[in-house]
């Protein structure tokens, strides 16, 4: 009888080759998106933030991937960092999903996929207001299907997986935590802040250094 060869481990590549970024616009919201939510969850061990990260979610299929620019998973282990995301291997899929848009008809071939596969919430960014209208969307799954959430008073839409009001300031998208109305800083906003404590605490030494010549 002749012997059956050992089925070989299926490669699943780490990269689709593809940028970051449609433009420089686009990565640095995906960056500025990804920082804020790493952040707010730096102390939750349970809740991993990814992005441009391919997510294989069909073992043994690796045709079967998507990317998602931003994303959140409450539920599994932050640790350790993920090379891939699998989903089988996850026991879940992501909860929300966010996607720097630059091309509609894929993301509509997204939002049909992230439907099916279980993820809660999906948010559409347009930063340059050349795809959508309005530029920024959100959906809530209802029932295996979407349906839009509608915007608060000031145009903001909830997140209720992550208790976050997404807003468009100007090209941006704001992130907002919707309890205490505290705004989570971008990364040029956290740098100033960062400098002007500096300076503050610089100010009071030489005011403390004063006083004790003068004593």
């Amino acid at each position: 009888m002749a012997a059956i060869p050992l089925k070989q481990d299926v490669f699943y590549p780490e990269r689709d080759g593809q940028p970051m970024g449609e433009t420089g616009i686009h990565g640095k919201e995906i960056r500025e998106l990804t920082m804020a939510l790493e952040l707010r969850y730096r102390d939750a061990p349970d809740v991993y933030v990814g992005s441009d990260m391919l997510m294989y979610y069909v073992q043994g299929d690796p045709t079967q991937c998507v990317c998602p620019d931003v994303f959140v998973t409450f539920g599994i282990p932050k640790e350790p960092l993920r090379r891939s995301y699998f989903v089988w291997k996850e026991g879940v899929p992501p909860t929300l999903v966010i996607e720097v848009t630059s091309d509609r008809r894929n993301d509509l071939e997204k939002r049909k996929l992230y439907a099916q596969l279980g993820v809660r919430e999906y948010f559409l960014d347009d930063p340059l207001g050349e795809y959508l209208n309005p530029p920024l969307q959100g959906f809530r799954l209802v029932k295996g299907e979407y349906r839009p959430i509608e915007p608060e008073d000031d145009g903001s839409l909830l997140s209720e997986v992550t208790g976050l009001r997404f807003r468009r300031e100007g090209r941006w998208v704001r992130l907002i935590d919707a309890a205490t109305g505290e705004r989570l800083l971008w990364s040029e906003e956290k740098d100033r802040a960062l400098q002007a404590a500096e300076e503050e605490i610089a100010r009071l030494s030489r005011e403390l250094e004063r006083r004790e010549r003068e004593d």
